[in-house]
């Protein structure tokens, strides 16, 4: 069969007669009934092949596959692709096609007396030993010979007569510096045609040899075209730089590296032009213009490098202009040119650049600054830090990632013993991203690798200039400290361009024109406008302007750090950062009536741009104790957080802004109180810090009115904690109000406590169709889900399962747009459950999953452990105990630093009490839910604990109990809840046993009971 598939495959998509296919199997024996045969080793051929890959037509058999499904197919056209590439694809291209080859061709297939079989096995290791050699003569020519001496040795020894393999060993030898044991090569090659075919070698090979004779080959050939050094480290993590920036010099004359500081553009530059010797007659020379001081002479120094006598330009006459003299040299000759570190002589280096790509036609110039030369026909090449791992990446991926192999690299440098374990890998991550992947920073910090470990060099990075301090003696001055790096750019600026970056430190994640404008406009930069300030710094590499349409401005950690030490000795440090603040503030104030609108969508992604700006003027208010400044801020940006799922972050800044001593004009201060209120009723904070926020917020307003629409609401929430049976009415105020927001959130808040608080079904569900209703016309997102959400759990209650799956959707819909990620998982996890109990199970899998995918971008703990609790609850359902345990375990994970919630344990407590089978275990687990769910106040919750104490009472032999107990739940929930199986199976027991007429009666009992007392009655059996 091997043979039958080999023989059809060579042919892919063509005809295979059967004459041929039996001649190639079985050769000069073929069977008597050839025909039935063949048929036969078809058949079984096709059966473990997919269907209708071979094919029956016109007297032969034919393999349907595309030519490149086939190895050998593949291997030809990347061949045939190579003979008509550059170099360095060639080069490529037949690494590839030979990368295909794993041994002697078909060397599994075993055929006797088969010639067709034996010449197919010939032409293609034919094809393969010719692509090998055209695979060494591209590799040779791209100057790696010297790399290639030990592959040359062993394909001279496996074909010693192929005069090829022999030229291409003799020049990596005369390239390693090891002409006489080439000449040796010669001779012996020479000695063996003649033995063996009485020939001579070839005109080419004795050329080879004449050259290699007269010094024309090698070290000494080669030092007569390149003044490059040979490196002393390995070039990491730009592989891909090197090809492109080669086919840029290749179709471009003038190609210019640009970077910041340490980047490695004189690196790439050299690399690439040592991968480009083989194509340049005249070499590659690397003019150093460092030490050139301004006004200093460009030629010179590139006469100096190219090591041009002057008696050898004018024919030895030494007068003239240095450029002139330099021009007559080079008119005529192809060489390249690296024109390094032009940024201190721009102009002049501009100027030289010009007239010498004007005059000399075959000269291309590579040129590395930190600014363009900023001349016509110049191509750009923006030298980028290291690529740094993905956050959350596995430890295979982190230390793959070329910031770290570069790390590794130069740390093996210097001791034996770093380690490639998680953690360090881990740590080598944070120092990467530290550095910003900036090859230089990542070398230096390598050095200092001698004397700490990972760890510590970790966590000292908040220092880089006083730690980064450990360059190489033989560096230039400006590359042997982290400091010298980025001082040597900054001597380089104006005043306006210091300045303008100075300022720009206060920004985190980047900045907008707008911002900039506002921060840094200052009467010392009359003369300039600041955008074209940050022209200059984008040109000079010391911002980087990112994004399509309006950009946004960012520069490097290392950047931004020395910027903020510059700022702070200019005295500019709490000007700039109350600049920052005050223009943060007033965008977010600006954003926050649209965020209750139709075009929140717009402004919830304005200021999710700005988050990390909003963030550091908060926290940098919060610092210094600028009580107005940040609980402002806070005011005008907490629904922001609110609807966009940054929950944890903004309890916490909320609080510690609120909390501040200091004089807070009454407006600001309730509006503070009050989002704080929003965090800690959210599940964000215990019942007892909302009571008392609640009542400082209505204090302030109740003195000084409000003008705000979410103060509105401090009101009702005052006269719940005041009167918690008559608070309903303090509602009315706001949905007989003029602002349509206001009105929706009235009706949804209303309808919601009423069921919850009040236990009373009355027009709750009027309520929230009207809030929907309305906060479809406004176009709030947040509200449409809210109202939904609640919807679906009504219809959930009632039994309407895919109804409220459908609601369920829409409102993750919305939900999604505005990113709440939180209340997404909640959805999802919901909608899971009730896709369970639809009998969906794809669906309710999918659902979930869904749910845990949104989890993976959330912080809040406690979230967390609510969607733990769902998987739990859901695998309990299913018949899954080990995986509700494991589930249960993993609330505990979460919330082991934290303190458990009265929420979380009431659940958690509740899930073990059924999944024990000890009643005294499952007794203390119903007791300890109860008392959290008390602590927590919240009847939905009291009632599902109580439907998990009615278990009890059945398994405890209790019948009429838990009757009672059920009935009381639906008392305290103020409706029953037909979405919980345990309801169903506890009532469908206990009628069974105790028939209709006592089952009924237990009913009544139980709604006329107090909860409380059944309970305790239950749990003291």
């Amino acid at each position: 069969m091997r043979a039958l598939l080999a023989a059809l495959a060579l042919e892919p998509g063509r005809i295979v007669t059967r004459a041929r296919l039996v001649d190639w199997i079985w050769g000069d024996q073929p069977p008597a009934d050839e025909v039935n045969a063949l048929q036969a080793l078809v058949s079984r051929l096709r059966r473990v092949l997919p269907d209708g890959v071979i094919e029956a037509d016109s007297g032969g058999y034919r393999l349907a596959v595309a030519p490149d499904a086939v190895d050998v197919g593949r291997f030809e056209r990347l061949v045939g692709q190579a003979r008509a590439a550059e170099p360095a694809a060639r080069a490529d291209l037949l690494h590839s096609a030979l990368a295909l080859w794993r041994g002697t061709a078909m060397a599994d297939i075993a055929l006797q007396d088969s010639e067709a079989f034996d010449a197919a096995v010939a032409r293609l290791d034919e094809l393969h030993v010719a692509a090998l050699g055209d695979r060494v003569d591209a590799d040779i020519r791209l100057g790696r010979g010297s790399e290639m001496v030990s592959e040359l040795t062993e394909l001279v020894a496996a074909y010693p007569l192929r005069e090829g393999f022999v030229a291409a060993l003799m020049r990596a030898l005369a390239e390693a510096g090891r002409g006489n044991e080439a000449l040796n090569l010669y001779q012996r090659t020479r000695e063996l045609l003649a033995e063996e075919l009485g020939a001579d070698p070839s005109a080419e090979l004795s050329a080879l040899h004449t050259a290699l004779l007269r010094g024309e080959l090698g070290e000494r050939a080669e030092s007569r075209r390149t003044n490059l050094r040979a490196e002393l480290t390995s070039f990491v993590g730009k592989d891909d730089d090197i090809s492109a920036v080669a086919n840029l010099a290749i179709t471009h004359r003038l190609v210019t590296l640009t970077g910041a500081g340490g980047s490695g553009k004189t690196r790439l530059a050299t690399e690439t032009a040592r991968t480009m010797l083989a194509e340049l007659p005249d070499g590659a020379w690397l003019v150093e213009l460092a030490s050139v001081r301004a006004g200093g002479e460009l030629a010179q120094a590139a006469i100096t490098a190219i090591g041009l006598r002057d008696q050898a330009l004018l024919g030895g006459a030494r007068a003239g202009d240095p450029t002139d003299r330099l021009i007559t040299a080079v008119r005529d000759r192809a060489i390249l040119l690296i024109l390094d570190n032009c940024e201190h002589v721009i102009e002049a280096a501009a100027a030289f650049a010009d007239r010498l790509l004007g005059e000399c036609r075959r000269l291309r110039i590579v040129a590395t600054s930190r600014e363009p030369l900023g001349i016509t026909g110049e191509v750009l090449w923006q030298v980028e830090p290291l690529a740094l791992p993905a956050k959350g990446a596995e430890a295979s991926e982190v230390g793959a990632s070329p910031a770290v192999r570069l790390l590794r690299d130069r740390a093996d440098l210097v001791r034996k013993d770093i380690g490639s374990d998680v953690h360090t890998l881990s740590a080598m991550a944070r120092i990467c991203r530290a550095l910003d992947g900036v090859p230089l920073a990542i070398e230096l910090a390598a050095a200092r690798l001698r004397t700490m470990s990972v760890d510590q060099l970790a966590h000292r990075l908040d220092d880089r200039f006083r730690l980064l301090t450990s360059g190489s003696r033989t560096v230039l001055a400006r590359h042997k400290t982290l400091r010298a790096v980025v001082d040597w750019s900054w001597d380089l600026l104006t005043e306006a361009e210091r300045g303008v970056l100075r300022r720009l430190s206060v920004f985190s994640g980047g900045v907008s024109l707008e911002a900039a404008e506002r921060v840094c406009e200052d009467e010392a930069f009359a003369g300039e406008h600041v955008f074209d300030v940050l022209t200059a710094l984008i040109d000079k590499s010391l911002l980087v302007a990112d994004g399509e349409g309006m950009p946004r401005y960012r520069m490097l950690n290392t950047i931004r750090e020395y910027a903020a030490d510059r700022l702070a000795e200019a005295g500019e440090t709490d000007l700039a950062r109350r600049a920052h603040l005050a223009y943060f503030t007033e965008l977010a104030e600006t954003a926050d009536p649209h965020l209750r609108r139709a075009e929140q969508l717009e402004w919830l992604s304005t200021l999710e741009t700005e988050h990390d700006n909003i963030s550091a003027a908060l926290r940098g208010a919060i610092a210094e104790g600028w009580a107005q400044e940040a609980m402002r801020l806070v005011a005008a940006v907490g629904w922001y957080w609110y609807l966009s799922g940054h929950r944890a972050e903004g309890t916490e800044l909320s609080i510690a802004a609120a909390s501040l001593d200091g004089e807070v004009s009454d407006e600001v201060r309730a509006m503070a109180y009050a989002i704080v209120t929003v965090f800690v009723t959210s599940g964000y904070g215990d019942q007892y810090q909302a009571q008392e926020w609640i009542l400082q917020a209505h204090r302030v307003i109740q003195r000084s009115g409000y003008r705000h629409p979410l103060l509105g609401f401090v009101e009702p929430l005052a006269r719940m904690l005041q009167e918690p049976t008559e608070f309903l009415p303090a509602f009315d105020p706001l949905i007989a109000g003029d602002d349509p927001w206001v009105r929706a959130q009235a009706r949804l808040s209303r309808g919601r406590l009423r069921l919850t608080l009040g236990r009373d079904e009355t027009d709750v569900d009027t309520d929230i169709e009207i809030a929907l209703t309305e906060f479809r016309t406004l176009g709030d997102r947040w509200g449409i889900s809210s109202a939904l959400t609640f919807l679906a759990d009504r219809l959930a209650m009632r039994g309407e399962f895919a109804r409220a799956c459908e609601h369920f959707e829409e409102a993750v819909a919305a939900l999604t747009e505005v990113g709440a990620a939180e209340d997404v998982v909640s959805a999802r996890a919901r909608q899971a459950q009730l896709y369970w109990l639809l009998g969906d199970e794809r669906s309710s899998t999918s659902a979930m999953a869904e749910a845990r995918r949104y989890a993976g971008g959330i912080a809040w703990p406690d979230a967390l452990a609510e969607l733990a609790l769902s998987e739990a609850q859901l695998a309990r359902w299913r018949g899954e105990p080990e995986q509700a345990h494991e589930h249960l375990a993993a609330v505990w994970a979460l919330l082991r630093d934290a303190e458990i919630g009265d929420s979380v344990r009431a659940k958690a407590m509740d899930l073990y009490g059924y999944l024990t089978e000890d009643l005294d275990k499952a007794l203390a687990h119903r007791t300890e839910a109860l008392r959290a769910a008390m602590e927590y106040t919240y009847p939905p919750l009291i009632a599902e604990v109580l439907i998990g104490i009615a278990d009890l009472a059945l398994r405890q032999g209790q019948y009429e109990q838990a009757v009672r107990l059920l009935a009381a739940s639906d008392g305290v929930r103020g409706a029953s809840d037909r979405s919980l199986p345990d309801v169903a199976r506890i009532t469908g027991d206990t009628r069974d046993r105790l028939g209709e007429t006592v089952f009924t009666e237990a009913i009544r009992d139980g709604e006329r009971r107090d909860w409380r007392e059944l309970a305790e009655v239950t749990l003291a059996w």
